[in-house]
């Protein structure tokens, strides 16, 4: 769902300057959508999207993703800031060329940096050793709902790749408005001292499982993103996760 004007400025006045999307949202207008509605505030955000899923199905070929970055700018009416290839794990041996492409419409100026977002990135590990691109960012899945194999995967990935940083996405499974979030007491994971709720706790404990430096969180509601916003102010205990991470491994069999 495309934000509104109302939420675009709510979210400017609770320190939220980044915004995440994709070239198939919305059925493929949300790139046009989002312009119209935020008008001259999209200046004012780091804009990130993402290519690779089309009305002919998932495609990595390195010509279709450009003109889907290109695309993506004049919808946009500016060079997003980031793009990533979105879901390659659907199609592994197309890496290498996806990302020589990317790597190429950066250089073009067709956006500042490029990277990888997998919801599933053990896939990708094996053919690693066959990027000679080196993405800025790769961006998983983090949080509570992540398995200790894909928090795992996300990190070597990250290695293997040379990805300078490293995003996350999906904390609350996709749905943080699930009443079950409302249950779950993440305020264990958090350094002694702290008082947070709920949905702060759980998203201060994302920012750890794996370590990343942002996440993208959907929200169509102003109060739950100021909520959100302030729970950057919460750290994780390193020896907490550490210790959940040990419990996740051995579940499985580690």
């Amino acid at each position: 769902m495309a934000p509104t004007r109302t939420l675009l400025e709510h979210a400017l006045t609770t320190g939220v300057t980044a915004l995440d999307t994709a070239f198939n949202y919305d059925r493929f207008t949300g790139h046009r959508v989002l312009a119209r509605t935020a008008g001259e505030l999209l200046d004012r955000f780091e804009v990130s999207t993402k290519v690779g899923y089309f009305p002919d199905g998932h495609i990595l070929a390195p010509a279709r993703l450009r003109a889907a970055v290109e695309q993506a700018v004049a919808d946009l009416g500016r060079p997003p800031d980031t793009v990533f290839l979105h879901n390659p794990e659907r199609e592994p041996s197309g890496l290498a060329a996806a990302c020589e492409g990317l790597a190429a419409c950066r250089e073009a100026g067709l956006c500042r940096a490029w990277g990888v977002a997998t919801w599933n990135p053990a896939p990708l590990l094996a053919v690693a050793f066959t990027v000679d691109a080196k993405p800025d960012v790769v961006m998983v899945r983090a949080g509570l709902a992540v398995r200790g194999e894909a928090l795992d995967a996300a990190e070597r990935l990250t290695v293997k790749l040379g990805a300078g940083d490293r995003w996350g996405m999906a904390p609350f499974a996709g749905n943080p408005n699930d009443p079950v979030w409302s249950k779950v007491d993440a305020s264990v994971f958090l350094e002694p001292g702290q008082s947070a709720s709920r949905i702060q706790a759980g998203l201060a404990a994302a920012f750890a499982l794996p370590a990343v430096s942002r996440i993208a969180v959907g929200t169509s509601s102003p109060q739950h993103l100021a909520e959100l916003a302030a729970a950057v102010r919460y750290t994780a205990s390193s020896g907490v996760v550490a210790e959940y991470r040990e419990l996740l491994r051995a579940g499985a069999g580690r």
